[in-house]
């Protein structure tokens, strides 16, 4: 994994944040509807859905808890470059 010290989101944190904007759409939730149940701002996941900020792995695991996906639904068809 090479470091990015230029301070574009990771390719791996934009289509992380793309699926969790379209699993949210699918559900019908609002950004606030997401944050409120898992304890965040809807800004915040605002900024995930833009993968601006990094998720952590205990707020991706209740993620995928509110939107009732395994983990890999983030991840499978991601391909790296």
């Amino acid at each position: 994994m090479t470091e990015n010290n230029n301070k574009k989101p990771h390719p791996l944190d934009i289509h992380i944040g793309k699926k969790l904007r379209m699993r949210r759409a699918i559900l019908g939730m609002s950004q606030a509807d997401l944050g409120e149940a898992i304890g965040i701002s809807f800004q915040q996941v605002q900024k995930y859905e833009q993968g601006i900020n990094r998720i952590a792995v205990s707020r991706f695991w209740d993620l995928c808890k509110v939107m009732r996906v395994k983990t890999t639904y983030f991840f499978d068809d991601y391909e790296e470059s």
